[in-house]
């Protein structure tokens, strides 16, 4: 009886032994993409099934400046250029800077989560991306492959590019960054701007929270007290009444070079911005409480030099080396 459990044994390990090995595709290597962050900034949000890699990095940028994702010769730089902190005074469109802490994306929040799904929306919705395209293109297909190992691109693979691209455009070295790094002093107007700005007197920060410059919430800010199609906001994705007139809360970061200002662009300059909060509020039933507190009903009434003084502080959020970074310009 032991020599027949021996017999089986061995001839057991006899067969496993047999067995193909799986076949392991060591040649996919991908290099890790790292994002400098600083540490005052929040956490990112991030897709562990998207990690971030030179290679991915590099096709989103490809993609992103490519008319290949329309069917009427547009790219995402079309309306988004790097100057003017990819948007353009012609389309208004919300400006792509540190987006991957976002998780409400468009003026009216219609999509929400991460970049991936705000870049499935892009490919699927606005471009109607014509896959077929890129599955025939050569040098895509081997870019794709480089970057996620797949012989067939599909629209999620291209959104997932994209999705790189975006999440490693960070601003984090403006005046105003370097100041609360200790590694330079505001001027003196610049330093009333910043005391107006996070304090009562100007109450920017309520919703332009630092070091952001944005709450990623919808607000109704007082822009208008009648609502139309063009001015419902919140409330074409919602259909809550009390949602009528809000948009989303935009970053400031270089700001000085993204007008024009509000969700319609009706407002061409900072100084017609600031003025606004100024002077120029408009109640309505949906109105945020914090641009009607007791005393400011209708506005801050900014002296002219506190005015001043606030669009100099604005102006600290411009980051050139940013706006003049060559890895995120055309390839």
């Amino acid at each position: 009886m032991k020599n027949i459990f021996f017999l089986i044994s061995a001839l057991s390990i006899f067969i496993s032994s047999c067995k193909k090995d799986p076949i392991i595709n060591d040649k996919f290597k991908t290099t890790p993409y790292i994002i400098e962050v600083p540490k005052y900034f929040p956490i990112m949000n991030t897709n562990p099934l998207n990690p971030m890699t030179v290679e991915g990095f590099e096709l989103g940028r490809k993609l992103y400046y490519d008319p290949i994702l329309s069917n009427d010769g547009r790219s995402c730089a079309s309306c988004h250029d790097q100057k003017y902190n990819f948007t353009t005074y012609a389309s208004n469109a919300l400006v792509h800077v540190n987006l991957a802490w976002n998780t409400n994306f468009l003026w009216n929040g219609h999509v929400t989560g991460t970049l991936e799904d705000i870049m499935m929306f892009e490919v699927g919705d606005f471009f109607n991306t014509d896959i077929n395209k890129l599955n025939n293109s050569n040098d895509y297909k081997n870019l794709f492959k480089k970057a996620y190992n797949i012989d067939k691109i599909t629209k999620t693979d291209v959104a997932y590019a994209l999705a790189q691209f975006f999440r490693a455009r960070v601003s984090y070295n403006s005046k105003f960054d370097k100041f609360i790094r200790g590694e330079t002093d505001l001027s003196p107007s610049e330093l009333n701007g910043y005391i107006l700005f996070t304090t009562e007197k100007g109450d920017c920060f309520h919703c332009h929270t630092l070091p952001l410059t944005s709450d990623n919430q919808f607000r109704n800010i007082g822009l208008d007290s009648v609502f139309e199609a063009h001015n419902l906001g919140r409330y074409e994705v919602t259909h809550n009444p009390l949602d009528k007139g809000k948009f989303k809360v935009p970053t400031l970061r270089n700001i000085e070079v993204s007008a024009p200002y509000m969700h319609d662009g009706r407002f061409k300059t900072l100084a017609e911005v600031v003025e606004f909060y100024n002077s120029g509020v408009k109640v309505s039933s949906t109105i945020d409480p914090i641009m009607t507190k007791p005393g400011k009903e209708y506005g801050l009434k900014l002296t002219t030099k506190e005015k001043s003084d606030l669009i100099s502080f604005l102006k600290t959020f411009t980051d050139t080396s940013f706006l003049n970074n060559k890895a995120f310009s055309k390839p």
